[in-house]
Protein backbone atom coordinates (compact mmCIF):
# COMPACT_ATOMS: atom_id res chain seq x y z
CA UNK A 1 0.00 0.00 0.00
CA UNK A 2 2.45 2.59 -0.88
CA UNK A 3 1.51 6.36 -2.06
CA UNK A 4 2.44 7.25 -5.65
CA UNK A 5 1.82 10.31 -7.72
CA UNK A 6 -1.13 10.04 -10.01
CA UNK A 7 -1.76 10.85 -14.00
CA UNK A 8 -5.03 12.34 -13.81
CA UNK A 9 -5.51 10.97 -17.64
CA UNK A 10 -5.22 7.19 -17.02
CA UNK A 11 -7.74 5.33 -17.58
CA UNK A 12 -7.89 4.11 -13.29
CA UNK A 13 -7.70 7.76 -12.03
CA UNK A 14 -10.40 8.15 -14.35
CA UNK A 15 -12.97 5.56 -13.14
CA UNK A 16 -11.77 6.63 -9.35
CA UNK A 17 -12.59 10.12 -10.02
CA UNK A 18 -15.81 9.17 -10.99
CA UNK A 19 -16.88 7.37 -8.52
CA UNK A 20 -15.77 10.08 -6.54
CA UNK A 21 -18.00 12.31 -7.73
CA UNK A 22 -20.94 10.11 -7.90
CA UNK A 23 -20.24 9.78 -4.21
CA UNK A 24 -20.44 13.75 -3.64
CA UNK A 25 -23.29 14.05 -6.33
CA UNK A 26 -25.10 12.21 -4.00
CA UNK A 27 -24.80 13.92 -0.69
CA UNK A 28 -24.47 17.31 -1.67
CA UNK A 29 -26.37 19.71 -4.19
CA UNK A 30 -24.17 21.11 -7.45
CA UNK A 31 -23.67 24.38 -5.85
CA UNK A 32 -22.04 22.57 -2.22
CA UNK A 33 -19.83 20.33 -4.50
CA UNK A 34 -16.04 21.96 -4.90
CA UNK A 35 -14.53 19.31 -7.29
CA UNK A 36 -11.01 19.76 -8.55
CA UNK A 37 -11.52 18.59 -12.23
CA UNK A 38 -8.76 16.41 -14.21
CA UNK A 39 -7.41 19.39 -15.72
CA UNK A 40 -6.80 21.45 -12.18
CA UNK A 41 -5.34 18.33 -11.25
CA UNK A 42 -2.67 18.60 -13.58
CA UNK A 43 -1.69 21.89 -12.77
CA UNK A 44 2.29 22.36 -11.56
CA UNK A 45 1.04 23.56 -8.20
CA UNK A 46 -0.91 20.62 -7.68
CA UNK A 47 0.27 16.89 -5.86
CA UNK A 48 -2.10 14.04 -6.73
CA UNK A 49 -1.26 10.94 -4.85
CA UNK A 50 -3.11 7.49 -4.46
CA UNK A 51 -2.70 4.26 -3.26
CA UNK A 52 -3.40 1.05 -4.72
CA UNK A 53 -4.55 -2.77 -2.86
CA UNK A 54 -3.63 -5.59 -5.57
CA UNK A 55 -2.66 -3.48 -8.27
CA UNK A 56 -6.58 -1.65 -8.09
CA UNK A 57 -6.01 1.92 -7.18
CA UNK A 58 -8.84 2.14 -4.12
CA UNK A 59 -7.82 5.90 -2.81
CA UNK A 60 -6.66 9.33 -3.78
CA UNK A 61 -5.83 12.80 -1.87
CA UNK A 62 -4.21 16.19 -3.66
CA UNK A 63 -3.21 19.12 -2.47
CA UNK A 64 -3.29 22.45 -4.54
CA UNK A 65 -0.68 25.22 -3.10
CA UNK A 66 -2.01 28.78 -3.54
CA UNK A 67 -1.60 31.88 -2.43
CA UNK A 68 -4.55 34.41 -1.43
CA UNK A 69 -4.16 36.24 2.42
CA UNK A 70 -1.29 33.53 2.87
CA UNK A 71 0.59 30.73 1.31
CA UNK A 72 -1.24 27.59 2.07
CA UNK A 73 -2.09 24.24 0.48
CA UNK A 74 -5.77 23.16 0.07
CA UNK A 75 -6.28 19.50 0.76
CA UNK A 76 -8.64 18.18 -1.85
CA UNK A 77 -10.12 14.98 -3.36
CA UNK A 78 -9.36 12.66 -0.67
CA UNK A 79 -11.36 9.53 -1.40
CA UNK A 80 -11.24 5.94 -0.36
CA UNK A 81 -13.99 3.53 -2.50
CA UNK A 82 -16.45 2.17 0.10
CA UNK A 83 -14.99 -1.05 0.19
CA UNK A 84 -11.58 -0.43 1.36
CA UNK A 85 -13.06 2.45 3.96
CA UNK A 86 -11.71 1.83 7.48
CA UNK A 87 -8.42 0.68 6.76
CA UNK A 88 -6.11 4.00 7.63
CA UNK A 89 -5.81 4.75 3.76
CA UNK A 90 -7.50 8.29 3.71
CA UNK A 91 -4.79 8.72 7.01
CA UNK A 92 -2.08 7.38 5.19
CA UNK A 93 -2.61 9.65 2.19
CA UNK A 94 -3.15 12.50 4.83
CA UNK A 95 0.10 12.44 6.19
CA UNK A 96 1.58 11.32 3.32
CA UNK A 97 0.91 15.10 1.65
CA UNK A 98 1.52 17.24 4.56
CA UNK A 99 5.40 15.56 4.72
CA UNK A 100 5.70 16.48 0.71
CA UNK A 101 3.97 19.70 1.85
CA UNK A 102 6.49 20.54 5.05
CA UNK A 103 9.37 19.89 2.63
CA UNK A 104 8.37 22.75 0.26
CA UNK A 105 7.77 24.86 2.98
CA UNK A 106 4.57 25.03 2.96
CA UNK A 107 3.17 25.31 7.07
CA UNK A 108 -0.38 26.17 6.14
CA UNK A 109 -2.86 23.28 5.48
CA UNK A 110 -6.75 24.14 4.57
CA UNK A 111 -9.53 22.41 3.64
CA UNK A 112 -13.44 22.65 2.98
CA UNK A 113 -15.61 19.06 3.80
CA UNK A 114 -19.19 18.68 3.68
CA UNK A 115 -21.39 17.99 6.91
CA UNK A 116 -22.71 14.71 5.78
CA UNK A 117 -19.05 13.22 6.58
CA UNK A 118 -18.65 12.43 9.75
CA UNK A 119 -15.86 9.73 9.31
CA UNK A 120 -14.19 12.74 7.12
CA UNK A 121 -14.72 15.15 10.22
CA UNK A 122 -12.85 13.22 12.47
CA UNK A 123 -9.81 12.12 10.83
CA UNK A 124 -9.01 15.88 10.39
CA UNK A 125 -9.92 16.41 13.65
CA UNK A 126 -7.68 13.71 15.27
CA UNK A 127 -5.00 15.08 12.29
CA UNK A 128 -5.19 18.60 13.94
CA UNK A 129 -7.31 20.75 12.08
CA UNK A 130 -9.53 23.64 13.73
CA UNK A 131 -12.18 24.87 12.03
CA UNK A 132 -12.02 28.27 10.41
CA UNK A 133 -14.42 30.19 8.23
CA UNK A 134 -14.35 30.06 4.37
CA UNK A 135 -11.34 31.01 2.57
CA UNK A 136 -10.04 31.56 -0.61
CA UNK A 137 -12.89 31.92 -3.00
CA UNK A 138 -15.34 29.75 -0.67
CA UNK A 139 -18.28 31.11 0.28
CA UNK A 140 -20.39 30.49 3.72
CA UNK A 141 -21.94 27.46 2.76
CA UNK A 142 -24.26 25.26 5.44
CA UNK A 143 -23.27 22.01 4.17
CA UNK A 144 -19.88 22.91 4.08
CA UNK A 145 -17.02 22.62 7.29
CA UNK A 146 -13.51 25.08 6.28
CA UNK A 147 -11.09 23.53 8.42
CA UNK A 148 -6.78 25.05 9.17
CA UNK A 149 -3.63 23.22 10.61
CA UNK A 150 -0.40 25.39 11.31
CA UNK A 151 2.39 23.30 11.20
CA UNK A 152 5.83 24.40 12.57
CA UNK A 153 4.56 26.95 13.83
CA UNK A 154 2.59 28.23 17.19
CA UNK A 155 -1.11 29.15 16.90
Amino acid sequence: MDIEYLDPDSPDVQALIAASDAYYIDLYPADSNHLESTEDLKKPNVLFVGCRIDDELVASGAAKILQHDVSYAEIKRVFVLAQHRGKGLSNKIMHYLESELENRGVTVFRLETGIKQPEALGLYRKLGYRERGPFGAYVADPLSVFMEKYVGLET
